[in-house]
């Protein structure tokens, strides 16, 4: 990859941090937050993609930035309103700007069809804006010359003159600002030069400027890549503040900037570091060999592969820095990198583990140093393997913000009015996760607003808010991440639900089902209630997509719904693909693993407990409840099914499956609790049905991974009709 594919690389990444940035912003706005930081800080997300789109020519995305930042102009100078209205348009205005910013990216052809119509409605929001006086052109007024200052260089300062041709009589003065300017090392490195800056400040009115060298090291101490030079600049003008702003927004986030409105106070001459010149023009004094040398240093180190951002000072209402904690330094590197590492770091593991069972199988005391040295190796190699994990780990935030989107346009679609409530948004869960989280989440809130929330006219009549509303939140619980995607709409019409799947024929006629069973018909194949297809739903497929999305991340699904009131789906997924922790079992001298999180506890089955049902089908009765009991020996094909007399000799484990039902899974036996590395079988061999991955235990073993899930599925769809007779009192022996 040549350099100017890295640079464009590095700057479409960051556009999605300008997006993000942009979406939390807006959506602050479109919820009343008037706060001017938060203009502000959409407007720099603009203003960056624009700069940036202009240096790789995106004309289309530069023409379309330019209309979106001058409409946020208006509105952080007060000169438009943010009403819901001019929010609407501002919120399909960065649907087009995400849009531009991925053709972009992918090198595609962009329509202008696809950016005018809503750049005329910006265009249209800009010319309701107040007409503003045309303020004359003012000449800068010369400063006295000041003394030479000795600042123990071998070299004599250049003055370098600040006037751009300004030639008009300057107004009366007004008012007056005092500035200060401190680049950083970003902005030698975006070509920017602070000189021209203050040129473009002196023509807005009477200016005397002072460079501060007081944190200029010694000519052998200089870093080459640091900024060490400063300005203080007093303006008199009859200019307003957002005007002496506007002239530091190509550089905004590459500086420390204060203006400060000192008023009605006279202009005061300030010592300036200079020498006498014949020149009667404003001058300015820098040492330009050093400015020039902390330009091009920059620039020939500037990185390719990786970039370090530093993030910028915050910059208060009133234009004062605020006065907030250290920048953090952070670094982007390819996530192959990152996959590899946890790779390796998954592999040590797996050998820590083999060396402790071979000095076990030694015979060695606990206490002997070997031991303790081999724990204490334990104890560090699992802290290696989180910290390594934690490298992978995100706030779910973007893909919230992702939803509002989707939101808009289903709302769109359907003329209904629906909020879309983010909560949880900085819980962190793997990158790979997030990303295969986007389309079950997407299908989810389209269905929530499209079958859950009523029409306006259902709701008012229902005594409801006449907006609806679909709450998405993420949280952690017991070593999970739980995301709820609820709504506040008419929830589920069991009755028709039921008469739907037995009219399709997915349920046969007379089948008795819990609430449960009913709400998880959602997840059949080919089930839909809309009684007519559209872009939306009616086809019968995004519900079961959703459900074997959800378990192929390890994951588990569940409904519940009260009539009248709303609808919840909540998803349980894993932190992270890469580990498990897990119950090692024994059966039919197979090894297994059995994930802690979907173990409630665990028991050894009396006879007097264990009842046969119909045919093939056990049951076990847990504390005046009976339970499903599943040979998962037989079910997994390892052996044939056992007689009734000889499931009393293994192991019971009581599971949750994703419907809240229990199930028991008959072991032989259980041989250990450990976390283990997560290998895949579909890549490696193929996928085996009831298998969901695969790990290599400290012994060397190869141990395979139950998908609890499947494993109670192969067992209902050969048992249900008996079950059906348990809950009618029959079949029991």
């Amino acid at each position: 990859m040549d350099a100017m594919a890295a640079i464009k690389k590095t700057f479409f990444e960051e556009c999605e941090e300008q997006l993000a940035e942009m979406e939390a912003g807006l959506l602050a706005m479109n919820e009343g937050s008037a706060e001017n930081e938060l203009v502000n800080g959409v407007f720099r997300a603009v203003h960056s993609i624009k700069g940036g789109a202009g240096a790789f020519k995106l004309g289309a995305l530069v023409s379309f930035a330019h209309k979106f930042e001058t409409v946020l102009d208006l509105i952080r100078s007060a000169r438009l309103s943010a009403t819901p209205d001019t929010m609407r348009i501002m919120l399909r205005a960065l649907d087009i700007v995400s849009d531009l910013v991925r053709l972009s990216r992918a090198e595609a052809p962009i329509d202008d069809a696809l950016w005018r119509p809503v750049g005329a409605e910006l265009e249209a929001l800009i010319e309701q804006k107040p007409q503003q006086q045309i303020q004359p052109e003012i000449t800068v007024v010369p400063e006295a010359p000041a003394e030479v200052v000795d600042l123990g260089f071998d070299f004599a300062p250049t003055p370098i003159s600040i006037d751009d041709g300004a030639v008009a009589s300057p107004p009366d003065p007004q008012q007056t600002y005092e500035i200060e300017f401190r680049p950083s090392k970003e902005l030698y490195a975006s070509a920017n030069e602070p000189v021209v800056l203050l040129r473009e400040v002196a023509k807005l009115g009477e200016t005397s400027v002072r460079c501060n060298c007081d944190a200029l090291p010694p000519l052998d101490s200089l870093d080459p890549d640091s900024s060490y030079l400063s300005w203080t600049i007093r303006l008199v003008t009859a200019a307003d503040i957002e005007a002496v702003r506007e002239v530091f927004e190509f550089v905004d986030g590459a500086c420390e900037l204060s203006v400060a409105l000192i008023e009605h106070a006279p202009a005061q001459v300030m010592p300036a570091v200079a020498v006498p010149v014949a020149d009667p023009s404003p001058s300015l004094t820098v040492v330009p060999d050093i400015t020039r040398q902390l330009h091009e240093a920059r620039a020939d180190s500037a990185p390719v592969l990786a970039s370090e951002s530093v993030a910028a000072a915050d910059i208060q209402k009133d234009g004062g820095m605020a006065s907030g904690q250290p920048a953090t330094a952070t670094i982007r590197v390819d996530l192959d990198r990152v996959d590899r590492l946890i790779n390796l770091v998954g592999e040590l593991v797996i050998n820590q583990a083999m060396l402790t069972q071979r000095v076990l199988a030694e015979g060695l005391a606990k206490s002997s140093s070997t031991m303790i040295g081999l724990d204490e190796l334990e104890q560090l190699t699992r802290e290696i393997q989180e910290s390594v994990m934690a490298i992978r780990a995100q706030p779910i935030k973007s893909l919230f913000q992702r939803m509002s989107r989707v939101m808009r346009e289903v709302c769109a679609a359907t003329g209904k009015d629906v909020r879309l409530r983010l909560d949880g948004e900085m819980t962190e869960l793997d990158k790979t996760v997030i990303e295969r989280l986007a389309d079950p989440l997407t299908h989810m809130i389209r269905n929530a607003v499209d079958h859950g929330v009523e029409s306006r006219e259902t709701r008012i009549a229902a005594g409801k808010s006449p907006d609806g509303s679909v709450r998405l939140s993420a949280a952690h619980r017991s070593g999970r991440v739980q995301i709820e995607i609820s709504d506040d709409g008419a929830g589920i019409d069991r009755k028709r639900v039921l008469a739907k799947a037995i009219s399709k024929g997915l349920v046969l006629q007379g089948v008795e089902l819990s609430d449960g069973e009913i709400d998880n018909l959602l997840f059949l194949p080919g089930f839909s209630t809309s009684e007519s297809v559209s872009a939306i739903s009616g086809r019968g497929v995004g519900m079961d997509v959703v459900r074997r999305s959800i378990q192929a991340l390890g994951g588990r699904i569940s409904i519940s719904s009260r009539s009248g009131q709303g609808s919840s789906f909540v998803l349980s997924l894993p932190l992270t693909l890469a580990v498990l922790d897990g119950m090692v079992v024994r059966v039919a001298d197979q090894t297994l693993v059995v994930p802690l999180t979907a173990i409630i506890e665990t028991l050894r089955p009396a006879s007097a407990t264990v009842h046969a049902l119909g045919g093939s089908a056990s049951v076990i009765k847990v504390r005046d409840r009976f339970v499903p009991l599943i040979d998962v020996g037989a079910e997994l094909g390892f052996r044939a099914r056992r007689q009734l007399a000889d499931e009393a000799d293994g192991v019971a484990i009581l599971v949750e499956s994703e419907t809240s039902t229990t199930h028991a899974l008959l072991v032989d036996t259980i041989e250990d609790q450990r976390q283990v590395v997560i290998k895949s079988v579909e890549t490696n061999y193929g996928k085996i049905r009831g298998i969901a991955a695969a790990t290599i235990l400290g012994d060397g073993r190869v141990a395979l991974i139950v998908d609890v899930e499947d494993v109670v599925g192969i067992s209902r769809s050969d048992t249900g009709q008996q079950i059906n007779e348990l809950r009618t009192g029959a079949g029991i022996r």
